[in-house]
């Protein structure tokens, strides 16, 4: 039983690696900046290995969702699987023709695209935040645009990302 409420806990889970990577950060500067037998320099390399850690969990920690959507998503190398209520499936990162959002009932949900078949997915399904990771392969499509894009999301589609029929990847 815990003394949090439960949407304290949960945005706690979702920050937990941003507070790790500042608390790296502080040891580093307390070990540099401090009296101690240990060596300066370890502490300074401490503080840009968190500063980068910190950048990269602030980005994952924006991209992932309060969780409570429906499905469940894994990626496994380049092939993204979505397994919801309704309906799933899975796209090969190698073959998407297309990436799109738009705004659902529940929601954000991004469309991904592998020839002439759709898969729709919640943004706040459980396993969401490991999307950002596996959209950033595609060329030319940063983190920072995904984040936008998914919460300016509007009712009509917004398209992010196709590859053209000579298979060189274009943004959107």
């Amino acid at each position: 039983m815990s003394f949090l409420r439960p949407e304290v806990s949960a945005l706690l889970r979702r920050w937990r690696e941003p507070l790790a990577a500042v608390c790296v950060v502080a040891l580093g500067l307390w070990i540099a900046l401090g009296r101690l037998p240990v060596v300066p320099g370890f502490g300074w390399v401490l503080v840009l290995l968190g500063a980068a850690l910190l950048l990269v969990a602030v980005r994952r920690a924006q991209f992932a969702g309060m969780g409570g959507g429906a499905g469940i998503v894994q990626v496994t190398e380049a092939r993204v699987s979505y397994m919801g209520p309704f309906a799933g499936g899975t796209v090969s990162l190698d073959e998407l023709s297309a990436l799109s959002v738009r705004r659902a009932a529940a929601g954000p949900v991004w469309i991904l695209r592998e020839g002439g078949a759709e898969l729709e997915i919640p943004a706040d399904a459980l396993g969401a935040d490991r999307l950002i990771d596996a959209f950033a392969q595609l060329p030319g499509l940063g983190a920072a645009r995904l984040i936008r894009a998914r919460d300016t999301a509007g009712k009509a589609e917004t398209p992010l990302w196709h590859r053209p029929q000579d298979g060189a990847p274009r943004l959107s």
